[in-house]
């Protein structure tokens, strides 16, 4: 065990499709050993995400409400092994999230009856496509999910998609080197994601990572986004699942009428106003994991 900043925590390892991806348990900091296992969620990340990205205020609050949290790199990214670096596929994604359910479920810290998924962005959708997969889980929440990638390739200016469509030419056509763009970026300059604040998270992971951050995405990763669309699995979760949404998204525009229309009876739809970083950090921060900690304590309840 390690601990920085008054947090418990712990580094492992897990395997996923040929590649050991690097893994941390953050634990609730506990009056005595013998209250037994905690309650956990798993956190799957977004489109260029890596563990700690965006997500230490998450893990901090969660901890302090009694939950351990499970933050994981995937194949290719951050810590994880895997060849070549920063390539996504979606469906890939979602059985690494499988891999590091079951790695987490194992855990002797860890109520595996008590397992709840989070997933944000990218992840959210990975959140979801999970959730329908596992009714033994105590709930899921996907934040600013990317629910329809059709809806987001829409959302991209025409001059950008034929920018992007020529760079992923470029990298399918080359097998001996992988063609990359800018995860993030300023608005207006060429990168997978430069809108709604793009730069503020690109600013805050300088400040906040203790490691340099790769800020690169295999071109051909792009050619994915419009068949990817976890909302075909709403109608399947049948776990208590809440899905926050944001008015202001042209990241991963939020349908709500579509997502109500989906939606199970298990699911709780929130709205709140903001573009898709802002739920990040402040002062949209506050009022976003308020919704989740309120779930939460429903459910555990």
């Amino acid at each position: 065990m390690q601990a920085y900043d008054g947090a418990v925590f712990r580094k492992d390892q897990f395997e996923s499709q040929g590649c050991q991806c690097a893994a941390t348990l953050h634990l609730p900091q506990r009056t005595s050993e013998k209250e037994g296992a905690v309650p956990a969620i798993l956190m799957m990340h977004g489109w260029g995400g890596i563990q700690l990205m965006l997500v230490k205020e998450y893990i901090r609050c969660f901890n302090e409400a009694g939950l351990a949290v499970m933050t994981f790199d995937y194949p290719g990214w951050g810590d994880s092994e895997g060849l070549p670096r920063g390539r996504i596929n979606p469906w890939k994604r979602v059985r690494t999230g499988e891999s590091a359910l079951a790695f987490l479920k194992a855990q002797p810290e860890v109520d595996a009856s008590r397992i709840f998924l989070w997933g944000s962005s990218f992840g959210g959708g990975h959140a979801i496509d999970l959730a329908a997969e596992h009714p033994e889980l105590a709930g899921v929440i996907a934040q600013v999910p990317m629910l329809d990638g059709l809806d987001a390739v829409r959302a991209v200016p025409l001059t950008r998609l034929m920018r992007f469509g020529l760079d992923i030419t470029r990298d399918l056509l080359n097998p001996f080197a992988t063609y990359y763009l800018p995860v993030v970026s300023a608005p207006g300059e060429y990168s997978s994601m430069d809108r709604d604040g793009a730069i503020r998270a690109q600013q805050w992971t300088e400040d906040n990572l203790p490691q340099a951050y790769d800020n690169r995405v295999a071109a051909s990763s792009m050619l994915w986004m419009g068949f990817y669309q976890p909302f075909r699995a709403l109608p399947r979760i049948s776990i208590p699942a809440l899905v926050i949404g944001a008015t202001r998204d042209s990241v991963a525009p939020f349908d709500e009428k579509k997502v109500r229309s989906h939606a199970s009876a298990t699911t709780q739809v929130e709205v709140i106003n903001a573009d898709h970083f802002d739920p990040y950090l402040p002062p949209c921060f506050d009022e976003n994991i308020a919704l989740q900690c309120r779930f939460l304590a429903a459910q555990l309840a």
